[in-house]
């Protein structure tokens, strides 16, 4: 199975207006480039704005916050200079609302929990390390996980994010056992054929950086069989 990515022709918006621009990710996108050279995530979005409103020159798009690669779901993008310091704010303030949702195999030892872990990052591995106490360079992770549905061989789990931490969820679910679908990097016994996880970026709410409103947007689940038996 060939790994899914945006391009300007395919690119799934959730919503847009004349200074944010919300995109449903593919599992194959980065959002923002790095050393693969694969092009990112971000310049597809300013392909596809330069295309629509037939823009001269260079087209603004700033990146506000990131998802893992073999992640999908939401991400927003500011499209003028005017949003992105006042979006980066609510993000830095935590005043947006992440909900994401996670396939496991292994049932979670309770119904709904919070977790709170210390994460340390170790770069060369690409990878968060979990632990229960405060270690040397570790921040504190916290979650909240409720189990919404049982499918025939996995859990489907909505989890809200207290903290933005690297890898946080996939490091904090594999913590208590919970490792996600298709993530070998933590845990799960086989990778899923086209490189994704099953994480998904559900839902974000916060007030609109310039009508002062508030905003919540939903990413639809992918187009794959085990997402969906969640709908």
């Amino acid at each position: 199975m060939k790994k899914e990515h945006s391009h300007k022709d395919n690119l799934k918006v959730v919503y847009e207006d004349n200074h944010l621009i919300v995109v449903n990710k593919c599992a194959g996108d980065i959002v923002q480039g790095d050393k693969t050279g694969d092009k990112p995530l971000s310049e597809v979005v300013k392909s596809y704005l330069k295309e629509k409103y037939n823009k001269p020159g260079n087209v603004y798009l700033g990146v506000v916050h990131r998802l893992d690669r073999p992640t999908t779901g939401i991400v927003l993008f500011a499209r003028t200079s005017k949003a992105l310091p006042r979006l980066n704010k609510l993000f830095a303030e935590k005043k947006t609302a992440k909900t994401y949702w996670a396939l496991v195999k292994n049932e979670p030892p309770k119904k709904r929990d919070t977790l709170v872990h210390y994460l340390k990052r170790n770069p060369k591995q690409n990878k968060s390390y979990a632990h229960k106490n405060e270690v040397p360079d570790s921040k504190k992770a916290i979650l909240h996980y409720k189990i919404l549905e049982k499918l025939d061989n996995y859990f489907l789990l909505e989890i809200d994010l207290e903290t933005g931490r690297h890898h946080q969820i996939r490091s904090q679910l594999s913590a208590i056992g919970c490792p996600i679908k298709g993530d070998l990097k933590y845990g799960f016994d086989r990778s899923n054929k086209d490189a994704s996880i099953h994480l998904h970026a559900r839902k974000l709410t916060l007030t609109h950086p310039v009508q002062k409103e508030e905003m919540t947007f939903v990413a639809p689940l992918p187009n794959e069989p085990l997402w969906k038996a969640c709908e």
